[in-house]
């Protein structure tokens, strides 16, 4: 099909077309995530295990190796290596890249649901993470106040959390810092020992009658009534009634045999904001969602919590998408610089403002078409793909130079502008397209590269690829219809 001879016959159409793909390139360009690299996510999953009280050597003993064992013959996985720390078990699985880390994952979790039984009575359930570059924190905030820390915890805890996580593409909070309360029940071990009970029967007594329990239900008359057992304890007085043991027919309640208290936890971490102490706050992003947005939209809850609560500052500490918005600013403004330079160029060489501005028409229709397949195909706008934009600023004007020229060439000769657009595109059209994917194809390998590499690089390529793919087209049907108007005289 001689592409040349359909645009410069129908220029309507083709303007149209342009317009419609310039509209459509533009929605891509607004909804694209933007974030500082592709999205990484490292062939690895880490199964932790806590094991409270228990040493190094117990946790590598009763835990870590029989994690180890379970998972060793997990399809697809390379490297099985554990770290047992007090109280604490953490067994790395390591999978070849390319590997489906879902399934592997599934795969993971039956093989844990064998084991679980023969773990230790006080360890907790193994969990399996992910490692994922997202996770890591967009903003980390400042919280302080005047009121009381514990207030302040509970402040931070019950309003600033749900009104931050509730915002679009917020995943989750972590919070550090601050002073909670906890109940202490401090034994005394000579009623303990006179009266025969042991600790541990006065831990399961408390875990026995702190519970809520449904009973069932009633019927009266129309309706039915649900029963439920409310016996979790609301009080520090609910706590010294409970019952722990009895003995000749007496009931020895744990106010009987312990002390009860209110105080607050033992501080593991200390917090300072501005030298004053505080709470920590980290954001995290859900998968996929754009970092600039979500820090905005963040920081712009952060102002209206402020009005709503005057006791409470909260300042951002880390924002991530600053450093994000300024390394995406310059990369696009080195392209920018790169498309102005070369229009300059041209015009230097051609010394004809026509030839020139039709030219650099291919530029920005090129790079805007290319938004749409980016969009399409889940990347975001990072580094990589930008960068592959800024290289490919200049191969783009590089057909439409030889097709332009060799039109040129034409009209000079007398020949009509039509014919001439036509005529002058036809005859370079297999150097063009033959040019064009042996460019093309350079790049072609960075597709097959495995690792972190592959992944930079395969949005570097694919951006490069088919912004040059577009230059083609717009240099054998766009180039030829502006050259036809444009050189008439």
């Amino acid at each position: 099909m001689n592409f040349s001879n359909f645009s410069v016959h129908r220029p309507v159409f083709v303007t149209m077309a342009t317009m419609i793909i310039m509209v459509l390139g533009s929605i891509s360009l607004s909804r694209l995530p933007i974030d500082l690299m592709p999205e990484i996510t490292y062939p690895t999953l880490s199964v932790v295990t806590k094991y409270p009280g228990a040493g190094p050597e117990e946790v590598e003993k009763l835990i870590s190796i029989r994690i180890e064992q379970a998972l060793s013959a997990v399809p697809g996985a390379e490297s099985v290596s554990s770290n047992s720390s007090e109280g604490s078990s953490s067994v790395r699985i390591s999978f070849a890249w390319g590997t489906n880390l879902d399934e592997a994952a599934n795969d993971i979790r039956d093989r844990l649901d064998r084991i679980v039984s023969s773990l230790p009575g006080g360890a907790s359930r193994p969990t399996l993470r992910k490692f994922d570059l997202a996770q890591f924190p967009v903003l980390i905030l400042g919280a302080t106040s005047d009121l009381d820390p514990i207030e302040t915890q509970l402040l931070v805890e019950n309003q600033l959390r749900y009104r931050i996580e509730k915002q679009n593409g917020v995943a989750a909070l972590d919070i550090w810092g601050g002073s909670s309360q906890e109940v202490q029940v401090l034994m005394n071990a000579d009623k303990l020992r006179s009266l025969g009970i042991e600790v541990k029967e006065v831990i399961n007594a408390l875990k026995k009658q702190n519970i809520n329990l449904p009973i069932g239900s009633i019927r009266q008359g129309n309706y039915d009534l649900i029963v439920r057992a409310a016996g979790e304890f609301s009080r520090i007085e609910d706590i010294r009634n409970t019952l722990v043991a009895v003995r000749d027919w007496s009931p020895i309640f744990l106010g009987e045999i312990a002390r009860i208290t209110l105080n607050k936890t033992q501080n593991t971490r200390v917090i300072r904001i501005n030298g004053e102490p505080g709470i920590r706050i980290a954001v995290r992003k859900q998968s996929g969602a754009n970092t600039v947005n979500v820090a905005k939209s963040v920081l712009a809850e952060l102002e209206r919590i402020t009005k709503d609560l005057p006791q409470l500052k909260v300042i951002p500490l880390i924002d991530t998408s600053r450093f994000i918005e300024n390394s995406i600013t310059n990369v696009a403004r080195s392209a920018a610089y790169g498309g102005l330079f070369a229009i300059l160029i041209l015009l230097l060489f051609l010394r004809n403002a026509r030839s020139t501005a039709i030219i650099a028409t291919a530029i920005p229709i090129s790079i805007i078409a290319t938004f749409i397949p980016v969009q399409t195909s889940g990347m975001t706008l990072n580094l990589m793909s930008l960068g592959g934009l800024a290289i490919g600023v200049g191969l783009i004007v590089d057909n439409a130079i030889v097709v332009l020229e060799n039109i040129y060439r034409h009209r000079q000769s007398g020949m009509d502008a039509k014919d001439s657009a036509i005529r002058g595109s036809k005859e370079v059209t297999p150097a063009i397209i033959a040019s064009t994917f042996t460019t093309m194809v350079i790049f072609l390998p960075l597709l097959f590269v495995r690792g972190i590499s592959g992944i930079m690089f395969s949005q570097l390529a694919f951006v490069i690829g088919f912004s040059l793919l577009c230059s083609l087209i717009v240099a054998l049907s766009v180039i030829p219809m502006f050259a036809a108007k444009a050189l008439r005289k």
